[in-house]
């Protein structure tokens, strides 16, 4: 298989073209940055310096590639993520021979399309009433990617992403190591998680798999949250911050989202593709994952 990976550099995106490195796969990894560029090569990973706004520096790939995904982020990434789509349909039409399966386009979304809700169960496949707002935008391009007619539209939904340099776990932990614990929102909350190398492992699967996960959405989260209070206390142990660790009141979208409860017990990736989570949950292996992110930071 030959896959391109948008925003290969990223948190999600570099673990996930590890992934297919290692898998067998042939992966063409874009990035803004002549010096990540390196780092893609030396994984052996073929190197697209571009912005991702140049889509013709890239798209012409999709003449014979197997599937892109779309891991990006940013400021922009709301415009840019229905700009891509349209993009690369109008590429599939323009370059991709007409006798080509079609191909594979993951789009990632998130768990916070739940919304906050700590009494109810969810899974990938209930209705999405309430999206926290600063993704409200998502389950209309969730619905674009697999309505799309020119690809085999997929989403995942990665949850709250731990291990390695911490992702939006890394700022906690910074704090924590500076002598501090404090988390935006509430006592009582559930995190809803996932181990990245997990994570890349069902973007894996759904390419391998596209043609039976076309069309579908899938919660990547692990089979059960964790309580917010508990993963605060244990950080303020294994850092030495000073105790007791605080909640401090939302003041953006992004810590309204970080502090939403999602109680999700996914089951579609399990059920169709096979995936199963088989990291540690961030509590019980709370000190390695600290530990990785002071050595990510040079802080070992």
């Amino acid at each position: 298989m030959k896959v391109l990976i948008l925003g290969a550099t990223g948190f999600i995106g570099y673990p996930v073209a590890q992934a297919f490195v290692r898998a067998g796969h042939i992966v063409y990894g874009q990035t803004r940055s002549a010096a990540k560029a390196k780092q893609l090569a030396a994984e052996e990973i073929t190197p697209i310096v571009a912005d991702t706004t140049d889509t013709a520096a890239y798209l012409p790939l999709v003449a014979h590639v197997d599937a892109i995904i779309e891991a990006i982020g940013g400021a922009d990434v709301k415009t840019l993520s229905e700009v891509l789509l349209n993009a690369a349909a109008d590429a599939v039409q323009a370059h991709r021979p007409a006798h080509a399966p079609k191909l594979a386009y993951i789009y990632t979304s998130g768990t916070w399309v739940h919304g906050d809700d700590r009494a109810e169960v969810v899974s990938d496949s209930s209705p999405l009433a309430s999206p926290v707002e600063l993704v409200a935008w998502r389950p209309a391009q969730e619905q674009r990617v697999v309505r799309n007619a020119h690809v085999r539209g997929i989403v995942v939904r990665p949850s709250l992403l731990y291990g390695r340099s911490g992702s939006l776990l890394a700022a906690v932990f910074r704090r924590a190591h500076e002598g501090s614990v404090a988390w935006p929102g509430t006592p009582g909350g559930r995190l809803a998680l996932v181990h990245c190398d997990d994570l890349a492992e069902l973007y894996l699967l759904a390419a391998e798999k596209a043609p039976v996960a076309a069309g579908q959405i899938f919660d990547g989260s692990n089979d059960v949250t964790e309580s917010t209070d508990a993963f605060l206390q244990r950080l303020v142990e294994i850092s030495g911050a000073k105790g007791p660790y605080q909640y401090t009141a939302p003041t953006n979208p992004f810590e309204v989202a970080v502090s939403t409860t999602s109680i999700i017990r996914p089951y579609l990736g399990r059920a169709l593709l096979g995936w199963r989570p088989r990291k540690a949950g961030l509590l019980d292996h709370l000190e390695l994952y600290y530990n990785a992110w002071k050595a990510s930071e040079g802080l070992l």
